[in-house]
């Protein structure tokens, strides 16, 4: 028993030190060097930015401070790197559920992600979402 709970906490402590934020990276400074302007936000190929949309509260300016809180248009809330920086995952008291996506690309210019998220009227299909963002 002794020995499964000191495994359980040296688990536990890899997986925060493989968590943390390499503030040398490339994409790290890429993703907290600029404040970003939504620049497409896509939901199953077809705009959602406008008044009504599922996607307009992410309308706006997107930054990702380096201490891992950001805001996000009107949500703020929490980021991190997961898989090698390869993923992007969003937190928000105000979203139902976390953001995990997948980073398609990032740049100085450009910050690309798509994901799967939740239909709230539909909790069989899930919504496909595409958003780029341009620095501001």
């Amino acid at each position: 028993m002794k020995n499964f709970i000191l495994l359980l906490l040296l688990s536990g402590f890899f997986g925060l030190i493989s968590c943390e934020k390499n503030k040398d990276s490339e994409n790290f400074k890429n993703l907290t060097g600029t404040t970003w302007r939504s620049d497409s936000l896509l939901v199953n190929g077809i705009d959602a930015s406008g008044p009504g949309g599922i996607l307009e509260d992410f309308v706006g300016d997107v930054r990702f401070n380096e201490d891992g809180t950001g805001t996000f248009g009107t949500y703020s809330g929490k980021w991190m790197f997961g898989m090698n920086e390869t993923q992007l995952t969003i937190t928000s008291d105000s979203l139902l559920i976390p953001i995990n996506a997948n980073i398609i690309e990032l740049t100085k210019t450009s910050l690309k992600i798509k994901t799967s998220y939740p239909n709230p009227l539909d909790l069989t299909t899930p919504l496909n979402l595409r958003l780029t963002f341009k620095p501001k």
